[in-house]
């Protein structure tokens, strides 16, 4: 990336202000985030009083919890190369039309497949939000700010599954399980007339698309990119496959890698994001103890984030990620192996929220990072879609054991292969890295010979 050559208006985009557009376009896609986050996590925080009420087996949501994550790896990895080739805004607004509409219809549910179909519909939405708001956060960015940015805007994602978490956990005694699916999909569709009003498209596709029109004149002067220099329009759009384009340009071998870590941390963070409240059920809380003491998950990965970005930006995102995914192993272990009680279980909880969430915060920023903007929704889209086969996984291997007769938080123990393999793969693209700038600074002593 930073050895290609760009326009004059790529320039001005990479390095516009940070003002007021740029801020409404973060808070707007980080309450997208914050309802995708509480959304996420519904069908967990619902499955141990679904239970009891429809007299089942707690490991017969597996299939709920599976087709969830199909869902959302099927809205990512459409959402991506959509975005790039036909804008940004109109797709999040359908994704969150989708997480709002199923989310309501799922408060309506009578059976398991039934929920399991709305699920999966509500799926859809989440995942297609999700690399629409890293691309229009990262367009909207200055570089030198992107990944800061980028990491904050995610915490939305954990902050809604921290309040929601807190917020079932008064609501559910009281209302039933149906309040949870109503608070999960009434404010996204409150949210969608603002999105509306207020968010902009993607200035490269505005300016390819509509840039004699004055709401797009409004927006440049704002990214202080001049009239002469968009009237070039060029500009780093999707052409041709924008899949295709994850594999050119010596991107082959970050993108394979990039999807191992993907793979292997989702498979984590669904694994417990789904089990965590049922676990702690039959490990003898009430449902609503078990969802409280679960959103400490969600607080590590916030929390983390004050600790993390500080330190990408001193030593780099893959080294530190690499340390970060490795130490979750400790909180696996801690608390697969041991009978902790009720308020000390929430310290490791804490931690592998920290070790998990807030790495992938992280990974999300350090893939915009990687990729260029003509294929980054693409390039961050198939990475958190070829990441959700692992959050498929993930929740499939928590019922399979669970089902087998394992102790139900030795389930957990599982996870710590996984977080290995995500911190080794990290290493090889900090390997990767250091080998790109080898070649970058080679390069001019060559021609200089």
């Amino acid at each position: 990336m930073s050895g290609e050559l760009r326009s004059p208006v790529e320039e001005a985009l990479e390095n516009q202000p940070f003002g007021a557009l740029q801020l409404r376009v973060v808070l707007l896609c980080a309450l997208v985030q914050a309802f995708d986050g509480f959304d996420l996590g519904t069908i967990g925080m619902a499955a141990p009083s679904l239970s009891k009420a429809w007299g089942v087996a707690p490991q017969l949501f597996t299939t709920a919890f599976v087709m969830s994550s199909v869902g959302i790896l099927v809205g990512a990895l459409a959402s991506g190369p959509l975005g790039d080739r036909f804008g940004r805004k109109p797709l999040l607004i359908i994704s969150v039309a989708f997480i709002g509409v199923f989310s309501v219809m799922s408060a309506f549910a009578w059976s398991i497949p039934s929920i399991t179909a709305m699920r999966f519909m509500t799926g859809l939405g989440i995942g297609g939000a999700m690399p629409v708001t890293v691309a229009l956060t990262s367009d909207y960015s200055p570089i030198n700010r992107r990944g800061t940015l980028i990491m904050l805007m995610f915490c939305g994602n954990t902050l809604g599954g921290f309040l929601g978490g807190q917020l079932v956990a008064q609501i559910l005694p009281i209302y039933g399980w149906q309040s949870i699916f109503f608070a999960g999909g009434i404010p996204p569709l409150l949210l969608i007339p603002f999105l509306m009003i207020f968010l902009p498209e993607s200035p490269r596709f505005l300016i390819v698309h509509r840039a004699d029109a004055p709401a797009t004149q409004d927006i440049l002067r704002q990214l202080n990119v001049s009239a002469q220099a968009a009237a070039s329009k060029m500009v780093d759009v999707a052409k041709g496959n924008p899949v295709a384009q994850l594999f050119t340009g010596g991107l082959a071998l970050t993108t394979i890698l990039v999807w191992i870590v993907f793979f292997a941390n989702l498979l984590n963070m669904y694994l417990f994001s789904y089990w965590m409240p049922t676990v702690l059920t039959l490990s003898g809380l009430k449902p609503e103890n078990a969802i409280f003491s679960a959103s400490m998950f969600q607080l590590g990965g916030i929390l983390s984030t004050a600790l993390l970005g500080p330190m990408i930006d001193r030593f780099g995102a893959p080294r530190v990620l690499a340390c970060s995914f490795a130490s979750g192993v400790i909180f696996i272990l801690t608390i697969g192996l041991y009978n902790l009680p009720a308020p000390v279980i929430m310290i490791p909880i804490l931690g592998a929220g920290a070790a998990m969430i807030g790495s992938q915060l992280g990974a999300n920023a350090m893939v915009a990072a990687l990729y260029p903007a003509r294929i980054r929704s693409t390039g961050v889209g198939w990475a958190l879609g070829i990441g959700r086969l692992g959050g498929i996984a993930g929740p499939a291997i928590g019922g399979t054991l669970l089902a087998f007769g394992l102790p139900p938080k030795q389930i957990f123990l599982c996870a710590c292969g996984p977080a290995l393999i995500a911190a080794c793969a990290t290493v090889l693209l900090t390997m990767k890295a250091a080998r790109n700038r080898e070649i970058v600074v080679a390069a001019p002593q060559t021609r200089a010979a």
